[in-house]
């Protein structure tokens, strides 16, 4: 691995902002989701930014997860959520991955580890990025085998053309990456999904939940379930198990869709958290 010239660095990449019916990312009663030509329907419609992380460490660069690709309309159009999930972002401009890397003098190459929160079309959608035989991508080893079973070219909102081919390196359960860079196991949402823990040195401890929990309105508590669930009942105790981790630390918690909560994180290029 590539050591860096500081202890420890966090950036937040912003990588493409969705727009979509909430209900699929919080229960309502009520309500009912909405494609992108009805949504001045009454209807919870609005943003799902996607991010991805980048920790820069003594022990080299570390990227967590992808965000959405420049080509969703076309390499989405097999499963339909082009309508449900439209990018706002131009797809010739910035906003992407690859531009937020570049703003940070960075290239795929540059990147010693990928981890993938799990393997859903907005997560995983760049990682091939990162084909290129030094950067190692890993994923929870319940997710790569729960694509296995996948036939045809998507199941729910994965789209197996991300990720087929890639050199996926199994993470099994609770794992530490590098000294204070850890992922969580927080299965519910698909069989595999992972939170990503990290200890700064000056900022404290952040928790990124990935899909674990989409909003802050999802964390509660209670916990409010969301429409793409995998196991609901594995959802809540990932949920819970966070919310035990976040009360022995103090962490911060970062959810994976949350507009709101977007407008208060310090975002790539602009400054980093360390």
């Amino acid at each position: 691995m590539t050591a860096t010239d500081s202890p420890m660095k966090l950036h937040v990449l912003s990588t493409g902002v969705m727009e979509c019916d909430h209900t699929w990312l919080l229960l309502q009663a009520g309500n009912t989701i909405t494609d992108r030509q009805h949504k001045d329907k009454p209807a919870a419609w609005g943003e799902a930014p996607t991010h991805a992380v980048l920790i820069e460490t003594p022990e080299g660069r570390i990227l967590w997860d992808t965000g959405v690709p420049r080509d969703w309309e076309k390499r989405w159009e097999p499963t339909g959520f082009q309508d449900f999930f439209p990018v706002q972002e131009d797809p010739a401009g910035p906003g992407y991955l690859d531009t937020a890397l570049a703003d940070l003098e960075l290239t795929p190459e540059d990147i010693d580890i990928l981890v993938l929160s799990h393997l859903h079309f907005d997560h995983a959608a760049n990682a091939k990025m990162f084909e290129n035989g030094k950067t190692r991508i890993l994923a929870q080893a319940d997710e790569i085998e729960g694509v296995k079973s996948i036939e045809g070219e998507f199941a729910g909102a994965h789209l197996v053309s991300d990720f087929s081919g890639l050199p996926l390196e199994p993470v099994h359960g609770d794992a530490e990456i590098v000294p204070g860079v850890s992922v969580i196991s927080t299965p519910g949402h698909t069989w595999g999904t992972m939170s990503l823990r990290v200890d700064l040195p000056e900022d404290g401890t952040k928790i990124f939940t990935s899909d674990a929990v989409y909003l802050g309105a999802s964390w509660g508590p209670p916990a409010i379930g969301a429409g793409i669930v995998w196991d609901s009942v594995g959802w809540l105790e990932s949920v819970e198990k966070l919310r035990k981790i976040q009360e022995q630390t103090g962490a911060e918690m970062i959810f994976g869709h949350d507009a709101e909560q977007r407008k208060g994180l310090t975002l790539a290029p602009d400054g980093f958290y360390s």
